[in-house]
C-alpha cells in the first residue's frame, strides 16, 4: 500500500548530500541507511541520474535491493529526481517524440521503485508533460513541476504549465516549490566562498543591493554586470557572483498559496542558520504556515544546496532544518488546538 502523509511530513533528498557521495564517503546504501540512523526521514528523495548507475535503466537486482533497503530503514520513496535533458546532444536538441521517449523510460523507473511521484524539470515543455499524462495514469506516478529561482508562480514559463494544467485537469500533474525562490536574502555563507577566493568587498555589495531591488532577475543581473564594468572591476570576479540572480528569488512566501491545491511535493531549501537556529536566506517562520493553513499532504525534502560552494557536513545541516521545521511545525499544531 502506498504510504499516504497526513499533513507536512518530513524527509531528505540525498541531493543534500552530494560532497558526502562525490566524496565516495558513503556508497548509495550507506547513505540511506545514514538518513535513517540520523532520523532524517522518513521521506526519501533521491535524483536518479546522480544515485542510480545506468539510470534511467533499473536492474530487477536494483529494484529489489532499495526496496529492501526501503523496508529495512522505514524510510518511503517521495520523490525522484529526473532530468529533460533536451540538449544532451548540444548540435541536434531533443525532437518532441524524442523528450516524451526519455521521460517515458525515467517514468518507468520510478514506477519499478515504488516513487509516488516524479520532480520534472521546465525545459520539457508543456506539450510533452500533456503527452506523458496517460503514461503517468497508468504507471500511477505524478509529474511535479520544480518551482525553482529564478521562477515563481507568476513566471511567464510557469504560467504556461498552469495554463496547461487548468486545460487537461489531471490529478496526476502538480508542483513543487523550491523555497529558495521565496528567499529573502542570499546565504551569507555564499559571498563568504567568494571572499575567500578573492572578490572585494565593493563587488560584493554592489551584488547585494541590486539583488535586493525590484525587478525581474536577469534584468537585475544585467544592470549588475553594466555597473560592475563601469567600476572596473575585473570580469572574472564580476561573473563570480552573477549566480546569485539565479538561484535566489526575493518573493513572497505566501505567493504559493495560489498553486496550493496542486502541490504534491515540496523541497525545502536552506543555507545557513544563526545562532539561534534560523534559517537565514529563507523565512521558514512566514512560509511553512502557508502550507499548513492551505492543507498542504506530503513530503517537504531538506534541500541543502550550499555544497555548491563549500564542504559543509551535509547530514549536520540538515539535521539543524529538520529542528528548525519540527519547532515551527509543533507551534502551528499548538495553535490550531487552541
Amino acid at each position: 500500500m502506498t504510504y499516504q502523509p497526513k499533513g507536512l511530513e518530513l524527509g531528505t533528498t540525498l541531493y543534500s548530500l552530494t560532497t558526502q557521495f562525490h566524496g565516495r564517503e558513503y556508497t548509495f546504501k550507506e547513505l540511506v541507511r545514514k538518513v535513517a540512523a540520523e532520523g532524517i526521514g522518513p521521506g526519501l528523495e533521491v535524483v536518479g541520474f546522480q544515485s542510480i548507475k545506468g539510470f534511467p535503466v533499473v536492474s530487477d537486482q536494483f529494484k529489489d535491493e532499495f526496496l529492501q533497503l526501503m523496508d529495512e530503514t522505514n524510510l518511503v520513496p517521495s520523490c525522484l529526481g529526473i532530468n529533460a535533458d533536451i540538449r544532451i546532444n548540444p548540435d541536434k536538441p531533443m525532437s518532441e517524440n524524442e523528450s516524451v521517449e526519455y521521460h517515458i523510460r525515467q517514468l518507468e523507473a520510478a514506477a519499478k521503485l515504488k516513487f509516488p511521484l516524479v520532480r520534472y524539470q521546465y525545459p520539457a515543455g508543456p506539450s510533452v508533460i500533456e503527452k506523458l499524462v496517460p503514461t503517468a495514469e497508468r504507471l500511477n506516478v505524478k509529474l511535479g513541476l520544480e518551482i525553482h529561482a529564478p521562477h515563481h508562480t507568476q513566471h511567464p514559463d510557469v504560467m504556461a504549465y498552469r495554463e496547461m494544467y487548468d486545460r487537461v485537469n489531471s490529478p496526476m500533474l502538480g508542483f513543487i516549490p523550491d523555497f529558495g525562490s521565496t528567499a529573502r536574502t542570499v546565504p551569507p555563507s555564499f559571498f563568504e566562498a567568494q571572499r575567500i577566493q578573492g572578490c572585494p568587498e565593493d563587488l560584493i555589495k554592489l551584488a547585494q543591493d541590486i539583488w535586493h531591488q525590484d525587478g525581474d532577475p536577469y534584468e537585475r543581473r544585467n544592470i549588475y554586470i553594466e555597473q560592475a564594468r563601469k567600476r572596473g572591476f575585473e570580469d572574472r570576479l564580476i561573473m563570480s557572483l552573477v549566480i546569485i540572480f539565479g538561484l535566489f528569488n526575493r518573493v513572497a512566501p505566501e505567493s504559493w498559496a495560489e498553486i496550493m491545491h496542486q502541490v504534491i511535493h515540496i523541497h525545502g531549501k536552506f543555507f545557513d542558520f544563526d545562532d539561534d537556529g534560523n534559517e537565514i536566506a529563507v523565512d521558514y517562520e512566514r512560509v511553512l504556515p502557508v502550507f499548513v493553513d492551505g492543507g498542504f499532504n506530503g513530503f517537504m525534502s531538506s534541500e541543502y544546496e550550499g555544497h555548491m560552494w563549500n564542504d559543509a557536513d551535509g547530514f549536520d545541516k540538515i539535521k539543524r532544518h529538520h529542528t528548525l521545521a519540527r519547532r515551527i511545525l509543533t507551534s502551528l499544531k499548538g495553535e490550531g488546538n487552541e
